[in-house]
């Protein structure tokens, strides 16, 4: 269905993006390496079982980052097998979720350099904040985390934000020659509002002192159009309320930080979930549906401020959402 829909809405969208400027060429090179990804007439190996002479034909796969959701899913799988057979040791573990307010994620999602130096902003304070509670307890040492950058929502909508997994404690360097040791910290509770109190005051103040928070032309770029309309798609729907304070969330003035989500030491199979989580691509083909009418029913995780758990799309307008997923090259 997915493969379909940008056959038959991709030359339209880049005609009508050439006439404000064209889209960037790695997104039309995203588009492209999809449509050609498993495709027998694009290039294949050929596998052949040594011992029952069995043959069989594998095409090439795109290996693209933004709308291939198997080439998407396999590099999410590899990862988080990779992490959790070769990388993380067998310590406790939590999730650190941070979100941006719209006026900050459209400069995120334009410059891969801002979104590198917000996110080591952001894990300065969090090791910054461990160090502290440690000091308190009596120990030094160094934290550790795997950080992943997603720019989607559930919505496929513009929305860069940062899941950090973070020991939950620190390693401690031996007196002698010899392996570090771990030593774990309790977990936060109201240490989370302060932290993102700090977090979002330094962000801002990155962010002025950058000039990014002046009042701006609007974009006349076709892509920058295109991540407007990304991020801007549920504004016609009334202002909603804040979601009920849950344990180990904040939120602060667009800013949001959830912490509640932690794994035990030998838990590895739900560690590995998590690192699938974080390396996920923005659209699920399990979620998507056409109907009768030609178009596509997307079936969000989370109710729109409608109610409603269900996008409707034409082939084209799915096309130009994924257009504003595509991660630049770094």
């Amino acid at each position: 269905m997915l493969h379909r829909a940008v056959r038959e809405s991709l030359a339209t969208f880049l005609a009508e993006s050439a006439e404000a400027g064209g889209q960037p060429r790695y997104v039309e090179r995203d588009f492209v390496g999809y449509l050609e990804c498993g495709i027998l007439a694009r290039g294949f190996s050929r596998v052949r079982c040594r011992t029952c002479g069995d043959e069989l034909l594998l095409a090439f796969s795109c290996k693209k980052r933004g709308v291939c959701p198997s080439c998407n899913a396999r590099r999410a799988h590899d990862t988080a097998a990779h992490l959790v057979d070769k990388v993380l040791p067998s310590v406790p573990y939590r999730q650190w979720t941070l979100s941006y307010p719209k006026r900050i994620r459209w400069h995120l999602a334009r410059d891969v350099r801002l979104m590198a130096d917000v996110r080591s902003l952001f894990l300065r304070a969090l090791f910054g904040y461990l160090r502290a509670r440690a000091r308190a307890l009596g120990f030094g040492g160094q934290p550790g985390a795997i950080c992943f950058e997603q720019r989607f929502s559930s919505a496929l909508a513009l929305n860069p934000h940062l899941h950090v997994l973070v020991a939950e404690g620190l390693f401690v360097a031996p007196a002698v020659e010899g392996a570090a040791t771990f030593q774990p910290l309790p977990p936060p509770d109201d240490e989370v509002e302060a932290l993102l109190l700090t977090v979002a005051t330094r962000t801002v103040r990155l962010m002025k002192k950058r000039g990014l928070l002046d009042d701006a032309a609007f974009p006349t770029s076709a892509h920058d159009l295109t991540l407007a309309a990304s991020l801007q798609h549920r504004l016609p729907f009334p202002p909603q309320p804040l979601p009920p304070r849950k344990r180990r969330c904040a939120f602060l003035e667009g800013f949001s930080l959830h912490a509640n989500t932690h794994t035990h030491p030998h838990d590895r199979q739900s560690l590995e979930l998590l690192c699938r989580y974080g390396a996920r691509g923005a659209l699920s083909l399990s979620r998507l549906r056409r109907r009768d009418d030609g178009r596509l029913e997307y079936r969000m995780k989370r109710a729109s401020p409608d109610g409603s758990m269900l996008l409707l799309l034409t082939p084209l307008e799915l096309t130009r959402r994924l257009a504003a997923l595509v991660p630049p090259p770094r």
